[in-house]
C-alpha cells in the first residue's frame, strides 16, 4: 500500500506542528507582560502629553526636556519590545505552524487518495515521496530555520525545491485521480 508511509508521516508531522501551538501560548505570556509594561509607561507619557505642554508655555515649564526625553524614550522601548515579541510569535505561526499543518493534511488525505488510484505502482510512488520530500524540504526547514534558528536551513529554502514538489505531486495527483480514482479499495 503505497498511500501508508504518507498517512503515518502526515500524522507525525502534525503533531510536530501542532506542538507549536503551546510554544506560541507560552511567547504569548512573555508579550502579555511586555504589554501591560507598554500601556504603562505609553500611559505616562500620554499623561504628559494631556497637559497640552506644546500649546502652553506655563505647563511647558513644569516639565523639563529630559522628563519629556525619558518618557518618550521609555515609550518606544516598550513598544519595540511588544512588536519583537509580535515578531517571534508570527514567524512561528507563519511559517512552520501554519505550513507544517497543512503540509501534514495533505500527505494523509493523498496517502488516503493513492489507496483509491489505480495507476502505475511507479508513478504512485514517485507522487508519495514528492509530498514527503516536499513537507520536509518547505514546512520541515521552516521549522529547523525558525523554531530551531538554524539559519542554514534558510538557503535551501530559498531554492523553492520543497512547494515546487508539492505543486508537482498535487497536478499529478489531480491528473491521476481524474484517469483512475476508483472509488474503492485498490491492491498495488
Amino acid at each position: 500500500m503505497v498511500g501508508k508511509k504518507n498517512i503515518v508521516f502526515g500524522f507525525l508531522f502534525l503533531a510536530s506542528t501542532a506542538a507549536l501551538g503551546p510554544l506560541m501560548v507560552l511567547k504569548y505570556d512573555d508579550w502579555g507582560v511586555a504589554n501591560a509594561e507598554k500601556q504603562q509607561v505609553v500611559g505616562k507619557l500620554q499623561a504628559l502629553r494631556a497637559g497640552d505642554y506644546e500649546e502652553d508655555p506655563e505647563t511647558l515649564e513644569d516639565l523639563t526636556a529630559k522628563q519629556l526625553a525619558v518618557a518618550n524614550a521609555e515609550a518606544i522601548v516598550s513598544m519595540n519590545k511588544v512588536g519583537a515579541y509580535e515578531f517571534g510569535i508570527d514567524f512561528i505561526k507563519g511559517g512552520p505552524h501554519a505550513h507544517g499543518n497543512l503540509e501534514a493534511l495533505l500527505n494523509i488525505v493523498v496517502g488516503v487518495v493513492l489507496c483509491f488510484i489505480a495507476a502505475p505502482l511507479m508513478l504512485k510512488q514517485a507522487v508519495s515521496w514528492m509530498f514527503i520530500v516536499g513537507t520536509l524540504m518547505h514546512s520541515g526547514l521552516l521549522y529547523l530555520e525558525r523554531v530551531f534558528m538554524q539559519e542554514w536551513a534558510t538557503v535551501w529554502l530559498n531554492t523553492a525545491i520543497g512547494p515546487g514538489l508539492i505543486l508537482l505531486g498535487l497536478v499529478l495527483m489531480g491528473a491521476m485521480a481524474f484517469k483512475g480514482f476508483k472509488g474503492e479499495w485498490v491492491q498495488d
